[in-house]
């Protein structure tokens, strides 16, 4: 009796939020090296750029539910299923937690964490069902730390660490990886986004604090802080190895400044960590 052969498994890549930065700088890094990649973005008109990289793309709102599943759809339908999904879409809601509004509150946590989440529920029966498969979550150094000013983002990167090591273990039986790759610095737009999201929270309080941390973000992303971060080809580079391996690590941090930073954290006592703060940032009165 001939042996029934188990059809090769696909592996094609849907990247969400790559209108810039690091969901751009993937799509293209990964298309340079032979995958098939589709390129995913609210509005596709800013992604054209990666069309003519050799990316297929596609309008994919992580907030919207017939969005997600459309997109899905339509690359299991050519390609079978969808092999890899590296979950990018992100931003960074700055601001004092209790001066931050619960509409913005929820849309960070739609785009950060519900979207991640949906996606990775949308494709795993496709990646089930062929035994192979990969979800690449873009966490962030973010993760394992907290800054003042940041407890809106940080909640949102927290919650993507625990997701990634529940899932991690839960899928494993199925064939597929769960890959959490942590970014510390990286010099994109992303700063921009963060410190212009503190002057839509308003004055008050928290006012003098929340102009702080304005600033010190845009100090971050284009002061002498530049140094120990990077690209985000840097992290392209990081996910194409990830993919490459046979036996992933779960964290891969990218730039010295996460490697740095969430090892001063691990071995700091809360009290000195909030010591080491309030000689960055003043403290609200």
């Amino acid at each position: 009796m001939a042996t029934r052969l188990r059809p090769v498994p696909s592996e094609a890549v849907l990247i969400t939020g790559c209108s810039s930065g690091i969901g751009n700088a993937t799509a293209e890094h990964l298309a340079a090296e032979g995958w098939k990649v589709y390129a995913t973005a609210r509005r596709p008109e800013t992604i054209a750029d990666l069309a003519e990289k050799g990316c297929e793309t596609l309008a994919l709102d992580v907030t919207d539910e017939k969005s997600m599943a459309g997109a899905v759809e339509k690359v299991s339908q050519a390609e079978g299923a969808v092999g890899v999904l590296v979950n990018n879409a992100g931003y960074s809601q700055s601001g004092a937690v209790e001066s931050v509004p619960m509409d913005q509150v929820r849309r960070q946590f739609d785009t950060n964490v519900f979207g991640l989440l949906r996606m990775s529920q949308l494709v795993l029966p496709g990646m089930r069902d062929q035994r192979w498969g990969k979800i690449v979550n873009i966490g962030s150094m973010g993760g394992r730390l907290t800054f003042p000013g940041g407890g809106i983002y940080h909640a949102t990167k927290y919650a993507v660490e625990a997701l990634s090591d529940a899932l991690r273990f839960e899928v494993r039986g199925f064939g597929v990886d769960v890959i959490l790759v942590e970014p510390g610095l990286i010099v994109t737009s992303f700063g921009d986004t963060a410190s212009a999201t503190v002057g839509e929270v308003g004055d008050g309080p928290y006012e003098r604090f929340n102009r702080h941390v304005a600033k010190m973000t845009q100090a971050a992303y284009k002061g002498p802080m530049v140094k120990l971060g990077g690209g985000p080809e840097a992290v392209a580079k990081t996910i194409g190895k990830a993919l490459k391996s046979g036996r992933p690590r779960p964290r891969y941090p990218v730039t010295p400044s996460a490697h740095l930073m969430i090892n001063q954290r691990r071995f700091m006592p809360d009290q000195l960590w909030d010591l080491v703060m309030r000689t960055q940032f003043p403290t609200p009165r």
